[in-house]
């Protein structure tokens, strides 16, 4: 019988989820180009930034300060991140976790980003709409209208 995923454990647990879960996004053909060409997100300086939210999250270790809504907001001027967006990096973040790591920081970690996605979309829809007021989105996101692009060395996947 194969040993247990472990529960996520330190700083260096939450390092490695973060790169790994970059090393799917990146290529990823839904939001990829987010990431590349619209954020071209240098990853050496983002991981230990996002190494350290996560840590803080899950850890309560105080290593993130700052705002993680302001540069999605940015990013949405620049190209609108749609419920599928989100949905999609949920995805790809729980596959990563479930993949890597299994117990009660896991399972937060998944818990915590499904907040968060809903939280910066519902944000972003009321920046758009110039509305202050809370919006809630109910049963998760709707898929809207997403276009797939092709990243890398790898033949695009016919559907």
């Amino acid at each position: 019988m194969p040993d247990p995923r472990p529960d996520i454990r330190d700083r260096a647990d939450c390092e490695r989820l973060v790169r790994a879960f970059y090393g799917r996004a990146l290529t990823d053909p839904v939001i990829g180009f987010i990431f590349t060409d619209v954020a071209r997100l240098d990853l050496e300086a983002h991981v230990p930034r996002i190494a350290a939210f996560w840590e803080t999250v899950l850890l309560g270790a105080r290593s993130y300060s700052g705002g993680a809504f302001r540069p999605h907001a940015e990013l949405n001027e620049r190209v609108r991140l749609r419920a599928g967006h989100f949905q999609r990096w949920l995805a790809l973040w729980e596959e990563t976790v479930d993949e890597l790591f299994e117990g009660e920081r896991a399972e937060l970690a998944k818990a915590h980003a499904q907040r968060v996605a809903q939280a910066f979309y519902a944000r972003l829809r009321e920046l758009e709409r110039g509305d202050p007021a809370p919006v809630t989105v109910a049963g998760g996101l709707e898929i809207g209208e997403l276009i797939v692009t092709h990243h890398g060395d790898e033949p695009p996947r016919s559907g």
